[in-house]
């Protein structure tokens, strides 16, 4: 399983066999049941992980509503990092929407893997690039695209997923009722 981790690391650096072992001691398998959480809210961001089988959800509660606004799944990273990096307590949460295996890192360690693998520095620089520009499409998201724009580009970004997470997530993540996104779902499908 880890192998997924190393495959997704070395398409961004070149990890010699003392690295490769580095990677294997800091990163921790860790098991999530459905309905664990990586994190809640509240308590403070320890660990970086890596979805080597299973689904993430995160969401923030408001006014007494979850408010889905981003998934992780396989080969992808799971963290928050407005916690994780200046190490303050996080105002959402990420929950496991399936069981999951995670592969999961510490701050300290990640410390080490930044010192301690050539070009540790850049994996983690191109890796918060990639969180930095998903977040501004997401924003942009919310504030330019209609709830049935939105859906288009799920579909489009996370066909596979579709069937793995309920109406109700999906509908969250939109920003609409489930009824919305039914009547949203009838109008597209009746397009083709």
């Amino acid at each position: 399983m880890i192998t997924s981790l190393l495959t997704s690391i070395q398409k961004v650096i070149a990890l010699s066999p003392v690295e490769i072992d580095t990677v294997k001691a800091l990163f921790k398998e860790k098991i999530y049941k459905k309905g664990d959480y990586f994190l809640e809210e509240g308590r403070i961001c320890k660990q970086v992980g890596f979805v080597a089988k299973g689904l993430m959800r995160f969401y923030i509660n408001k006014d007494g509503e979850e408010k889905i606004y981003d998934f992780s799944q396989e080969k992808e990273f799971v963290c928050n990092y407005e916690s994780f990096l200046p190490q303050v307590p996080s105002s959402k949460n990420i929950q496991a929407l399936e069981d999951s295996i995670v592969f999961v890192i510490s701050h300290a360690d990640l410390q080490l893997f930044y010192a301690n693998v050539r070009g540790g520095e850049r994996f983690g620089r191109v890796a918060i690039e990639a969180v930095f520009v998903k977040l501004l499409q997401d924003i942009s998201s919310l504030y330019a695209e209609t709830p049935e724009l939105r859906y288009e580009r799920f579909l489009k970004n996370h066909a596979d997923l579709q069937q793995r997470i309920s109406q109700y997530h999906i509908a969250s993540f939109v920003g609409v009722k489930p009824q919305s996104l039914s009547r949203i779902r009838k109008r597209i499908f009746t397009q083709f």
